[in-house]
């Protein structure tokens, strides 16, 4: 089941000696995330394989869809921040739906139309949408503001966003156009199932760890760690927006 919303909050109410304690453990964890954490650009081969060839090629970019979205650290901390405190099945497949139905409408749009966005922004608003996630799990809204935003507005509205993130990092393959819609379409099933392969994961960690006491002694660091790591991804894309 969905943990109660009120009860969570309850839960996240520590003593200062714990939230103190809890903080300083979630930085240290967001030091761990950047010390191994590389930006997911496009690699070397898979880009000058991709520039070399024209028409339809199903499987190549379904692969490289999957693994796209696999080692996209960015979208997958969002993705576990969303599902974090969901238990039913059909909640899960809601916001994994809203999510995919988001970041496929402009991933598709993005490269088709030929969209010019700048990468570093979007990146950075997807750093944001982490920060978003981690916040809501806290219950900071509705403690800042005495209401919750409409969880599933924020995810098909970020799932957007990081639609415009995959877009861009295709149109670094310099992709044919010959062949393209097809071959799109082909990246967009790789993507959905790099992330039904990740969820699948995240997943059963979460499955094994909600057994355990610590589950809700822990969910606050978890999500003071998810929302650094955030602030840690705006940060680094901003630093290269000005550098670039």
């Amino acid at each position: 089941m969905t943990t109660p919303f009120n009860e969570r909050v309850r839960l996240f109410r520590l003593s200062r000696f714990d939230t103190v304690r809890q903080l300083i453990v979630g930085v240290l964890l967001t030091v761990l995330f950047s010390a191994v954490a590389h930006a997911h650009g496009v690699a070397d081969g898979d880009k000058g394989y991709i520039q070399e060839i024209t028409g339809t090629h199903l499987l190549p970019f379904t692969y490289l869809g999957a693994k796209h979205m696999v080692t996209g650290y960015d979208h997958l901390l969002f993705l576990a921040g969303v599902v974090f405190f969901l238990y039913k099945l059909k909640d899960i497949a809601l916001y994994v739906s809203l999510f995919a139905v988001g970041h496929s409408l402009t991933m598709l749009y993005g490269v088709y139309a030929g969209v010019n966005v700048n990468p570093y922004i979007i990146d950075a608003i997807i750093g944001l949408s982490v920060v978003y996630k981690a916040l809501d799990n806290l219950g900071a809204y509705q403690r800042w503001f005495g209401v919750r935003p409409s969880t599933r507005a924020a995810t098909l509205i970020f799932g957007l966003f990081h639609g415009f993130g995959l877009a861009a990092k295709i149109q670094e393959f310099e992709i044919a156009r010959d062949g393209l819609l097809p071959n799109l379409l082909a990246f967009n099933v790789g993507v959905e199932v790099g992330q039904l392969l990740a969820l699948g994961m995240i997943l059963i960690v979460m499955g094994y760890w909600r057994r355990t006491a610590s589950f809700l002694k822990h969910a606050y660091t978890a999500n003071v760690a998810l929302m650094c790591a955030g602030f840690l991804l705006i940060g680094y894309q901003l630093t290269g927006l000005v550098v670039s």
